[in-house]
């Protein structure tokens, strides 16, 4: 596969990467969602940085990376045991089966919005999804809650707060943010 050009822009070659994967995961019938800093882009976040993050349910993983790699993608399986890696020269795409330490579910892709992304129509995660995914991540290695109060702001209205607390008050790092969320007004 040729190198990708270089831009202006490095995330101009993840975006280029993102509409790949979906575009493989579409033509192959792979059930998928857009997840996590691009799925949040979608409802008006900050750009991520980085990579892009797809989920698809785990009975799917398989076939996912048959298809990715039939697609002419090339597909890396990295050490940990819940994602694949979509690879095209210092870009990724994570395609995840686990989440939080959960196989993904059907429901979750279900519950995803049809959305244009970068003038590809795919599933993209609910505003309350795409938080609960990026809340639970939260723990004592990984607890930037700098990153994260961009995202919930720009988010707010589009999420269903108290299932939001619900779903994550198994974990105190979720919990004391959504607290720092309504002190700072946030949320109500």
């Amino acid at each position: 596969m040729p190198s990708l050009p270089v831009d202006d822009d490095p995330r101009d070659n993840v975006r280029d990467l993102l509409k790949r994967t979906a575009v493989a995961l579409k033509e192959g019938g792979v059930p998928f969602a857009l997840c996590g800093g691009y799925a949040a882009w979608m409802r008006g976040a900050p750009e991520p940085d980085h990579d892009a993050d797809f989920l698809v349910p785990a009975a799917e993983a398989e076939r996912a990376a048959k298809v990715l790699a039939d697609a002419g993608l090339q597909v890396v399986d990295p050490a940990e045991d819940w994602l694949l890696k979509v690879v095209r020269d210092d870009v990724f795409v994570d395609v995840l089966w686990r989440t939080c330490g959960h196989p993904v579910e059907t429901d979750l892709i279900d519950r995803a919005d049809v959305l244009p992304v970068l003038s590809v129509q795919m599933p993209v995660l609910t505003a309350t999804d795409v938080l609960v995914t990026k809340l639970m991540a939260l723990d004592e290695h990984y607890c930037d809650f700098g990153r994260m109060l961009p995202v919930a702001r720009a988010l707010r209205e589009q999420v269903d707060w108290p299932q939001v607390a619900r779903e994550v008050a198994g974990n105190d790092f979720a919990v004391v943010f959504l607290q720092l969320l309504g002190r700072l007004d946030v949320v109500p």
